[in-house]
């Protein structure tokens, strides 16, 4: 109950900040020249949630539909039409490098504002910010965790250099003549996973050894430490497309050996604090929020409607924004009955309310608020689009109409292990061939001129 009240106090301050960043900005100039201030059209109020790799890029290639929609998607003087929120589970970079990348790639501005990576919400987890955190991952992982607000960030290479008898994997890495001594550092508090590194096994070591000693690697290693120091994990992808004709490995991937390493061990499940990224519930609600702002910037009064998730990842994607979906048909109905029971007392209406079908667990949730119906201005539903040009193929796999076949031999669950699997969250609301039939189909969906 404390970890909740906490993650609530969390979300409503950076609820705050979002909201009022959305009205700083939405009087300069860089707001007037990314929105196009067209007043909604009636009820019909959308905004667009954007995968990345294999949607809009492969690799480093920009796949060609995406820059002719793009070109459709702002008006003459290049302002947004509608609101849009790229969201990619990609975590090893900071907005402002994302955004200018995109801007570079698609010709239009995107502002870091339109940008959420795997790890944005953990600007929410404020009670972890004065920890002392190991972060595990590539590039600027370090100014990654202070842009996030931590204040006391380890990494690995940190650690290694601490303690350099703990990396010997690689005979090249190991102490030369001598054994130099450890030069110690105070305990880790958090192990905070951005992203798959660079050498796997030196990170699977040393992040194996903190979780055994307490935070400490001086100490010697004991399974009685459990449950371990919490662990946060960003990016569940086991696969992600690039330029190559087969998916690669994600950081899904790397969490499946940690937990199989540590359970090998220890005898005990690895255990989590938080699985941020999609398909978690909390990642949606955080790109509501950029939504929520881009629709102020743009002048909107009228809440937003209907989000469209755009995708190539069935388990990731597809699953995530139906799972989306699921949470505010919970939260929708949660609210109504509350309201109807307002003037009675006795039991918590919450436990009572939800259905079985509906109830989702603490990974699933991944630290959103945990409680339905508290957000008056929810959009009413998430529609998810599956594009061909990335994990999905038509070619190579084709999604059954019958949900309950979708666990085969050729097509098993690729979400993580802490995750329900429910077939018909992999069932797209609509699939198209890329992302230029995407944004088409949902301006004809919604009847708004596109050209």
């Amino acid at each position: 109950m404390q970890r909740i009240r906490a993650l609530k106090a969390g979300w409503q301050l950076l609820r705050s900040s979002c909201e009022g960043a959305a009205k700083q900005v939405n009087n300069s100039p860089l707001a007037s020249r990314n929105y196009s201030h067209l007043p909604p059209k009636g009820p019909n109020t959308f905004g667009l949630l954007f995968d990345i790799d294999g949607v809009l890029v492969r690799g480093r290639t920009l796949i060609p539909a995406a820059k002719q929609i793009f070109r459709n998607l702002v008006d003459g003087n290049g302002k947004y039409k509608v609101p849009v929120v790229f969201v990619t589970n990609a975590g090893n970079s900071l907005r402002q490098t994302k955004a200018e990348h995109l801007s570079h790639l698609l010709e239009v501005e995107v502002s870091p504002d339109q940008v959420m990576l795997s790890h944005s919400p953990l600007r929410m987890f404020t009670q972890f910010h004065k920890m002392r955190v190991l972060v595990s991952g590539q590039g600027p992982v370090e100014e990654v965790a202070h842009n996030l607000g931590f204040q006391d960030v380890v990494t690995i290479d940190m650690l290694r250099e601490a303690y350099p008898l703990l990396d010997v994997v690689d005979h090249n890495r190991r102490p030369k003549d001598s054994i130099p001594p450890s030069k110690g550092l105070r305990p880790i508090d958090a192990v905070i996973l951005f992203g798959e590194p660079i050498r796997w096994e030196t990170n699977l070591q040393l992040i194996v050894d903190v979780l055994l000693t307490n935070g400490n690697p001086d100490n010697a290693w004991s399974s009685m430490q459990y449950p371990h120091i919490p662990v946060m994990a960003c990016n569940m992808d086991l696969l992600w497309m690039a330029e190559a004709k087969n998916p690669r490995f994600g950081h899904g991937m790397f969490l499946v050996c940690l937990e199989s390493l540590y359970k090998k061990v220890t005898g005990y499940e690895l255990k989590y604090e938080a699985l941020i990224g999609k398909p978690s519930v909390v990642t949606y609600n955080y790109a509501e929020l950029l939504i929520r702002q881009q629709a102020e910037k743009l002048g909107w009064t009228s809440p937003v409607k209907t989000l469209y998730a755009i995708g190539d990842n069935p388990m990731a994607d597809i699953y995530g924004a139906n799972l989306y979906n699921r949470y505010l048909q919970a939260s929708r109905r949660t609210k109504a009955q509350m309201q109807a029971k307002s003037g009675g007392g006795g039991a918590d209406p919450l436990a009572e309310t939800i259905d079985d079908d509906l109830k989702m667990t603490s990974a699933e949730l991944g630290g959103a608020s945990s409680v339905f119906g508290e957000e008056e201005d929810l959009p009413e539903g998430c529609r998810s689009i599956l594009v061909c040009t990335g994990v999905y193929s038509r070619d190579q796999q084709e999604l059954p109409s019958d949900t309950s076949h979708t666990v085969t031999e050729q097509q098993i669950f690729h979400g993580h292990r802490d995750f329900r699997f429910d077939p018909s969250l992999t069932q797209p609301s609509f699939e198209v061939q890329d992302v230029k039939d995407a944004v088409e189909m949902v301006f004809q969906q919604e009847g708004w001129p596109l050209d």
